[in-house]
């Protein structure tokens, strides 16, 4: 039997065509539903270790389920801390996404906690990525990898332009609740306040100058798509528990005949 070889992560693919990637995001601590949420069609999956309820003995098993689909396995890791950023991806993500990346000296030890020497500092043990990916996995970590950092500060914003020339940085990605708190707004995502869409334009900029792609989490499907039609390479669409509660309370409403309902608050720290 012929050993499954993956060289190149597949939203790189996606990106060369142009097209931009609809990522899931996981919160729920569940490979079932974790493979639910895989298999409906998203291009990523996030599992979120960073304010989910999911620690890493059931990110593995989200991880696992994700593998069982088409969907390009991803997770955010709590903070810019070299040993959950190793063990995620010795588990078989092929991206992080780190939060509150504030600085270029912060984005280049992302990118050296993701990435093996020479050009960074990762440690060797790809315990179950061989498997995931293929025996060829440290020669093409480098393809497979994706280090994206997250901008959510005004800090970050002042220094955007810098994080996005750091080398072997792939994309930065919009925490629009913390940055819009971070703005002196009331925190949210989908926003159309002059201030954050003037800072949502600076951010995308900066990843388009320096060949990068750009990510920002959304609430609404509606949004996501004008996100993407404005040149994002990576929209995210609310998560798995607001998805959940939107559709159960649609579903009640609709049964007490009041017409369907909306899908509640977006929260979540993003």
């Amino acid at each position: 039997m012929e050993t499954f070889r993956m060289k190149e992560n597949p939203l790189r693919a996606l990106w060369r065509e142009g097209a931009t990637a609809v990522n899931g995001w996981l919160t729920i601590p569940s490979g079932h539903s974790a493979e639910v949420m895989a298999r409906q069609g998203f291009d990523s999956v996030t599992v979120d270790t960073q304010h989910g309820m999911i620690h890493y003995d059931t990110a593995l098993e989200c991880l696992r389920a994700i593998s069982t689909t088409d969907a390009v396995p991803l997770a955010r890791v709590p903070w810019n801390e070299p040993g959950i950023v190793m063990k995620m991806l010795d588990s078989g993500a092929l991206g992080i996404i780190c939060p509150m990346i504030n600085s270029p000296e912060e984005a280049a030890e992302l990118v050296a906690n993701c990435c093996y020497a020479p050009r960074g500092n990762r440690s060797f043990g790809p315990t179950r990525v061989m498997m995931s990916v293929g025996p060829d996995y440290v020669k093409n970590a480098t393809d497979l990898v994706l280090v994206i950092g997250m901008i959510e500060t005004r800090k970050a914003l002042d220094n955007v332009e810098a994080i996005a020339a750091t080398s072997g940085l792939d994309g930065l990605y919009i925490g629009p609740s913390d940055l819009s708190l971070s703005l002196g707004l009331t925190p949210h995502q989908d926003s159309r306040e002059p201030v954050m869409v003037e800072a949502i334009d600076r951010i995308l900029a900066a990843a388009k100058d320096n060949g990068l792609a750009a990510g920002i989490h959304n609430a609404s499907g509606a949004y996501a798509r004008e996100m993407g039609e404005k040149g994002f390479d990576l929209v995210s669409v609310g998560n798995d528990t607001l998805l959940l509660a939107g559709a159960a309370r649609a579903a009640v409403s609709g049964a007490r005949g009041n017409g369907a309902s909306g899908g509640g608050d977006p929260g979540g720290g993003y």
